[in-house]
């Protein structure tokens, strides 16, 4: 990961937008950690990042998670073809 002033960021945004899809960077504010800007690569990285950091849809995969170790749902191989 690469540490990078917000000053720096701000005059080269898109350079470091670019860096960023191969490695996440810091950008810090008087030395300090202030951000993380994080590039993807293709529309699909985007989408995956979107439902990875979705509280909705983190909540609905823990309560099916949880309905399946409680014994309830379809298993994949019972599922009509």
């Amino acid at each position: 990961m690469k540490r990078v002033p917000l000053s720096e960021i701000k005059d080269h945004l898109s350079e470091y937008l670019r860096s960023a899809g191969q490695n996440e960077i810091i950008i810090t504010r008087h030395g300090k950690p202030a951000g993380v800007l994080i590039g993807f690569d293709s529309e699909d990285d985007w989408f995956d990042y979107r439902l990875a950091n979705d509280p909705r849809f983190q909540a609905r995969v823990a309560a099916a998670r949880s309905s399946l170790r409680a014994g309830k749902g379809i298993r994949l191989e019972d599922v009509p073809r």
